[in-house]
């Protein structure tokens, strides 16, 4: 199979899992975010890390994504707050990207300084 061909599998596997995801959180906020909190896009890219032949990634690639789930934790939790305080989803959303934004920035200064692969 050629590079495209792989390519647009990875996009049609991942797309359904967020689809399917939102569609549980549509019916069922706890499953929904359940499903939406697995790490399946991380699981996936491991997947495709070996497949590719580029298995020895894999270690860095788990150190990383954990350093970056910890950075974005605020970011959510801070847009459950103001969500629940009634600012407008627009304002929460841009919220949580500067939130994460600045998460993200702090973790790889920080995981640097740490040896992490980030």
């Amino acid at each position: 199979m050629n590079i495209w061909g792989q390519l647009a599998i990875k996009a049609l596997v991942s797309g359904v899992l967020i689809a399917a995801a939102s569609e549980l959180a549509r019916r069922s906020p706890g499953w929904g975010g359940l499903v939406a909190s697995l790490p399946l896009v991380s699981f996936l890219t491991m997947l495709w890390l070996w497949h590719d032949g580029a298995g020895d990634r894999i270690a860095d690639l788990a150190l990383s994504s954990t350093a970056y789930v910890i950075a974005s934790l605020p970011a959510f939790i801070l847009s459950a707050l103001v969500l629940r305080r009634g600012v407008t989803l627009p304002a929460a959303m841009a919220l949580f990207v500067l939130c994460g934004f600045a998460g993200y920035l702090a973790m790889t200064a920080l995981g640097k300084k740490l040896g992490l692969p980030v």
